[in-house]
């Protein structure tokens, strides 16, 4: 492979001589869905703590990533917006998703109950501003008042919709989608929402519905915390190809000892790696690096290629960036060195190695 600034320009095949090598090497990874990591969490007005974060997960392979903001009172989702988006502009982050304000109160997971509120285009549009750009992806349940306006106001801005913490049924989550048309994206594929059930399908079975007919991509947090093996198996068999995007929604605990953490406004303990709010058991965000929820889909049965593309080629197909997530020429120079584990031994970013 040959790099030139940081654009990669050619790609040759190694002579097929002598036993099989102990490292690959991968695309850098693209992270859609991230709270924070390495004691730092994007929630935040202050752009060092945001910059921290990136760099803990840039370290360990994620060398795209968009920042994640949980929900919050409207001041304090604008400010960190403002605070964010000249990192945008600047490079360190991809974008921001807005995981709220507009979301179900019945399935807030580990979101701030007193800060849900209905649709509002007026507060859409004010962070719409805010972002300046920066804002890519936005979490909103289609069941609630007015989210068919807000959601057309963000098509309209070029912000992908993504349709999760939600309590709709089959019905209202397939007429979302359908609505939003091939770039709708599912946050979380089955966390914040009902179960899927053989005589209530829910919006889990409509996204599956809907990613198999290559009509919308699904976030799939295959830790074995969020989901287990047999369901990551069923996700990556239903749906078509390229359509599963893993994350890790993880918070400032990634890569991080057990204790206690901030989420947003809300208070997380961490026991085991597993983080839940300190006041219930809800799950509050993950705790792993992207490349080891490859790692564990793989586990689970998933077979290496499908677990790699659904964390490099798939999330920069829902971010609209062609060429990223790819090891060819033209793409940009972001690779990771792993071994056989999918350990990382060593990152590449803008054509720089990590240190």
């Amino acid at each position: 492979m040959t790099v030139e600034g940081n654009v990669i320009t050619s790609i040759a095949a190694a002579p097929d001589t002598g036993p099989p090598p102990s490292a690959v090497i991968l695309p850098g990874l693209i992270d859609i869905h991230c709270h924070g990591g390495g004691g730092h969490g994007f929630s935040t007005s202050d752009p060092a703590e945001a910059l921290a974060a990136a760099a803990h997960h840039a370290s360990a392979g994620t060398t795209g990533l968009i920042a994640s903001i949980v929900t919050a009172p409207p001041a304090d989702m604008l400010r960190q917006v403002r605070a964010l988006a000249p990192l945008v502009a600047a490079g360190h982050l991809l974008g921001i998703h807005l995981e709220g304000p507009f979301l179900s109160p019945a399935r807030r997971g580990a979101q701030s109950a007193a800060d849900i509120r209905d649709p509002d285009p007026a507060l859409a549009e004010d962070l719409l501003e805010a972002g300046g750009g920066a804002i890519r992806i936005m979490t909103i349940a289609p069941e609630r008042p007015a989210a068919s306006v807000v959601i057309k106001l963000l098509i309209s801005a070029g912000v992908v919709v993504a349709l999760g913490h939600t309590d709709a049924d089959y019905a209202t989550m397939s007429e979302a989608l359908s609505a939003v048309g091939g770039t709708a994206l599912v946050t979380h594929l089955a966390n914040g929402m009902p179960p899927l059930h053989h005589r209530a399908a829910g919006p889990a079975a409509a996204a599956l519905v809907a990613a198999a007919a290559d009509q919308a991509s699904v976030e799939l947090i295959a830790d074995g915390v969020h989901v287990d093996a047999g369901f990551t198996r069923l996700v990556f068999g239903a749906a078509a190809p390229g359509r599963v995007v893993l994350v890790t929604d993880a918070m400032a605990a990634a890569g991080m000892p057990d204790g206690t953490y901030e989420l947003g406004p809300q208070r997380v303990r961490v026991s085991e790696g597993v983080a839940r709010l300190a006041d219930g058991d809800a799950l509050a965000g993950g705790t792993s690096s992207l490349l080891q929820v490859v790692a564990t889909a793989r586990a689970a049965g998933v077979g290496e290629p499908e677990a790699i593309r659904a964390a490099t080629e798939a999330p920069a197909r829902v971010l609209g960036l062609p060429g990223h997530g790819r090891l060819a020429p033209g793409s940009p120079a972001d690779l990771v060195v792993a071994d056989e584990r999918l350990t990382p031994r060593r990152v590449m970013r803008d054509g720089r190695w990590l240190e």
